[in-house]
């Protein structure tokens, strides 16, 4: 389900996911396939994790590179998930190719 607020998605971020709901910040965005691609992608990794894992597991990761690189950007650069839907968003069949957890091959 597509919500659009700019009130629910942090500055800096055009989107987020939590399953079954993507935020989006612009309604435009409803129109862009990569970035709804990047979300499916979270969407797919939340119901692989079953949810409250995902989000566990995301923040441990993030604090992990937050302490190793110091710097906040780079760290949720560096978390997993992001990596795996960065690097195939502009691919829009990978869902329908993806092996399940995926991301690992990123961690």
């Amino acid at each position: 389900m597509l919500i659009v607020s700019k009130y629910l998605v942090p500055n800096g971020f055009r989107g987020l996911t939590v399953f079954p709901f993507v935020v989006l910040k612009q309604r435009e965005s409803v129109i862009d396939a990569v970035l709804l691609n990047h979300e499916k992608i979270h969407l797919r990794q939340q119901l692989e994790f079953l949810l409250l894992p995902f989000f566990v597991w995301y923040g441990l990761e993030f604090l992990w590179h937050f302490l190793r690189q110091r710097d906040v950007k780079s760290a949720y650069n560096s978390i997993s998930f992001e990596r795996e839907a960065y690097a195939n968003e502009t691919d829009l069949h990978y869902l329908k190719q993806r092996s399940f957890w995926r991301f690992l091959n990123y961690f």
